[in-house]
């Protein structure tokens, strides 16, 4: 099993079936918020669509495409981090997370962020990583920022959020600007 220990109160644990309803019950309680942003928030309503979405990610790590990992502060589940479009060609992934509301503002998406990096280029030998979001999300966009990713740029119109076309902002880091 994937697990990253990130810090005393911060640790990420590769997804299992029998967390569906945890992760159900935090997406639940942050659904407003969170589907600002995120388009498939609308399509997770039970339980069983989270079991759905880990036992996809846990046939995707099986295979070395993705991996979704529970990010667990002060020993509660808290939200959820992946890593996914995982090309071993070119040796680079993307990150994706979301942080249920009562534990936002607390710099957990960050340190999440971090340590799956470092996993991430130290572990798995990855020699890029990016990051994208909505333009809009700035929040969210302040995490990258904050760990040294450079801007590679805008795909314009390159999602669907909620029946609009959004503009997507790509950041990424390489293994040798990382600071370990």
């Amino acid at each position: 099993m994937f697990e990253v220990n990130v810090n005393e109160n911060l640790f990420l644990r590769q997804l299992q079936l029998q967390d569906a309803p945890l992760v159900y019950q935090q997406l639940d309680i942050s659904r407003k918020s969170l589907r600002r942003f995120l388009p498939w928030v609308d399509y997770n309503t039970n339980e069983e669509h989270s079991r759905r979405f880990i036992q996809l990610m846990l046939r995707k790590a099986e295979e070395q495409e993705a991996v979704a990992l529970g990010v667990w502060y002060q020993q509660q589940l808290c939200g959820v981090i992946d890593l996914h479009g995982w090309d071993h060609q070119l040796q680079k992934a993307e990150i994706g997370y979301w942080i249920s509301e009562p534990f936002q503002r607390k710099g957990i998406a960050t340190a999440a962020c971090k340590g799956l990096i470092t996993y991430a280029f130290k572990k798995l030998r990855l020699n890029k990583i990016e990051i994208r979001f909505v333009l809009q999300n700035e929040r969210s966009g302040q995490i990258p920022i904050k760990l040294g990713f450079a801007k590679e740029g805008t795909l314009r119109h390159s999602a669907k959020l909620h029946g609009q076309y959004v503009d997507m902002v790509v950041m990424g880091i390489l293994r040798q600007d990382w600071k370990f």
